[in-house]
């Protein structure tokens, strides 16, 4: 999460303690290839050059989130082996100055995912490495994009999880979120999100997944579906992947230096597709059998528009040209149901702000009820061909 505050200003998702039903329609690994991103983070160090060309970036740059003041150092991205496997390592730390503070984090270097699978095995900690404990240190994996001025109704991020095991924001700890956001405004605080929550330790290796389609995001730990977000919250643009490790505060903090880790083993994405737990454990699985550590097919697999699920209807042939006439232009703010047309060039980079693709104008119709999503971005609208 990128926020340095936090006052759930939407509704809370109701929180799934058992095993749930995936509100989107699975398809199989096999389906469809629509393009994967696998990493395994066998680097040495992130000074590796390996790192920076398979697409991410350890964080340098001062700001928020977390202590006003605190470093953001490369450094404290490193890559050590544990149970025989090599991990990403985030370390941060805090003596209670903001001059002795340090967060950390990793992030994918391009603002180029959208509708898939997003999945990571992490590792949160309830107790330092060093020092004492109680710190407000937040844990987390997520994606987002940047916000465009207050209130920007573009923005998108899933906190997939914000791990805070002493608690923040007001909360004791240990607890948990899920959180899907639509907007915010950083002064005064205002928060326009949906989000679900767990109040119970997490300490050790989790599997994270989220399933992005159909205008949901289905949240699950270890298997266990715990949230399903959708409504206007369903993401509106482009996003990068991230993990961070920082301090909301240093309230609790007491006397010396307190050091805390966050471990990744891997993390996985798949375009356009719609991957149950059990599938992105089997594809990481034969990605390791087969000595796969890195594989990045995201920008140039498969012909997929939009998530291969089993009910998704097929696309209509191209309409002739002339059929648009009746359709109006597809406005940001407008809400559509089942069969509505609107006329749009989809554009560029999944920034409805941005440029245009240059494909020209297409005729779309909904799918079901959407709001905010563009069309030719999501499989919230069908392509009925270019006007």
């Amino acid at each position: 999460m990128s926020i340095g505050k936090r006052l759930f200003g939407g509704a809370a998702a109701t929180v799934l303690a058992a095993v749930g039903v995936v509100a989107v329609n699975v398809g199989t690994a096999a389906a469809a290839d629509c393009g994967y991103l696998f990493d395994d983070f066998h680097y040495t160090s992130s000074a590796d050059p390996a790192l920076t060309a398979n697409g991410w970036t350890p964080r340098s740059y001062q700001g928020g989130p977390g202590v006003p003041g605190a470093n953001w150092s490369p450094n404290a991205i490193t890559f050590p082996t544990n149970a025989g496997q090599k991990v990403l390592q985030l370390t941060a730390s805090t003596d209670g100055t903001a001059a002795g503070t340090s967060h950390a984090e990793l992030y994918s270097t391009q603002k180029r995912y959208l509708e898939g699978t997003y999945a990571s095995r992490v590792r949160f900690t309830d107790a330092p490495v060093s020092g004492n404990d109680g710190d407000h240190i937040n844990q987390t994996f997520f994606t987002i994009s940047p916000l465009n001025g207050d209130l920007d109704p573009t923005y998108s991020e899933l906190d997939i999880s914000e791990y805070l095991p002493n608690g923040g924001w007001g909360e004791t700890g240990p607890i948990n979120y899920q959180t899907t956001w639509y907007t915010y405004r950083n002064e005064p605080w205002y928060a326009d999100n949906l989000h679900s929550e767990q109040r119970s330790s997490l300490d050790g290796w989790h599997d994270l997944v989220a399933q992005v389609a159909d205008g949901h995001v289905v949240y699950f730990i270890d298997g266990v579906q715990v949230g399903d977000h959708g409504g206007k919250f369903f993401p509106r643009q482009t996003m990068t992947i991230n993990w961070n490790l920082w301090f909301i505060d240093t309230a609790t903090h007491t006397g010396g230096l307190s050091t805390y880790i966050e471990q990744v083993d891997w993390v996985l994405f798949a375009k356009n597709q719609v991957l149950s737990p059990a599938q992105v454990g089997s594809q990481t699985a034969s990605y390791r059998t087969a000595g796969t550590r890195f594989t990045d097919t995201v920008a140039t697999s498969g012909p997929c528009t939009g998530p291969s699920t089993p009910n998704s209807p097929p696309p209509s042939p191209s309409t002739p040209a002339g059929n648009c006439s009746s359709a109006p232009n597809w406005q940001f703010g407008s809400v559509y149901t089942a069969g509505n047309t609107v006329r749009h060039e989809k554009s560029r980079y999944g920034d409805p702000s941005g440029p245009k693709s240059g494909d020209g104008v297409h005729l779309w119709k909904a799918r079901y009820w959407t709001q905010g999503s563009e069309p030719g971005w999501t499989e919230q609208w069908q392509d009925l061909g270019r006007c």
